[in-house]
């Protein structure tokens, strides 16, 4: 945990220190009061753990919202032996469910909300709109192949064992043989969940 410098040079006893962390956790939540209790109800935080992860998105993002590239930036350092951008972009777009082309606090709680913390079935719900990348409630082996390129250039090329140029598209053959069940070339979320569910049993 980062301290203000002048807090952090005095010798303090435990009851002070975690005097000071309570008042700037206080500090941080006063500034949007209603929206961290608004989100506590929605989301499956508790209130102290909306308060650390608003310190921390504001100390990346201090305008309290993300947008693509400072997106992209962030999830890069993440992946620094391989190219994250195009990923980052399709992760970026799940994140940002008003469309608005920036990623709020709000939009990042409650998706990281799902992903942590959510029922398989919401899971499911918020891979399934990962991958549809046009948002038309399919998946097309043209939006899959993206993704799975996305992945693997993300990785970068020092995986191992070395993966062949056409893993990518292997990979969306073999999903598409387990998931199109009605062989018409696009996978429907009931399709999706499905097929995931039997996998996990």
């Amino acid at each position: 945990m980062k301290l203000l410098p002048c807090s952090a040079a005095k010798t303090t006893s435990p009851v002070t220190q975690n005097t000071v962390e309570d008042e700037m956790e206080m500090a941080t939540v006063r500034h949007r009061p209603e929206a961290l209790e608004l989100l506590e109800a929605q989301s499956k935080f508790t209130k102290k753990e909306l308060q650390i992860l608003y310190r921390g998105f504001k100390n990346e993002c201090p305008s309290g919202v993300v947008n693509e590239d400072t997106f992209k930036e962030i999830y890069s350092q993440f992946f620094p032996q391989g190219d994250s951008t195009t990923y980052a972009h399709f992760l970026f777009n799940a994140f940002d469910t008003d469309h608005n082309g920036s990623v709020s606090f709000e939009d990042f709680v409650m998706g990281l909300s799902i992903l942590l913390r959510g029922t398989v079935q919401e899971k499911l719900n918020w891979a399934f709109n990962l991958y549809d990348i046009n948002k038309d409630g399919y998946i097309t082996k043209e939006e899959m192949l993206d993704i799975m390129k996305a992945i693997y250039d993300m990785m970068g090329k020092c995986t191992y064992p070395v993966l062949k140029e056409d893993a990518p598209r292997q990979h969306v053959e073999t999903f598409f043989q387990k998931m199109d069940k009605n062989k018409d070339g696009v996978v429907t979320i009931d399709e999706f969940i499905e097929s995931c569910q039997k996998v996990s049993n």
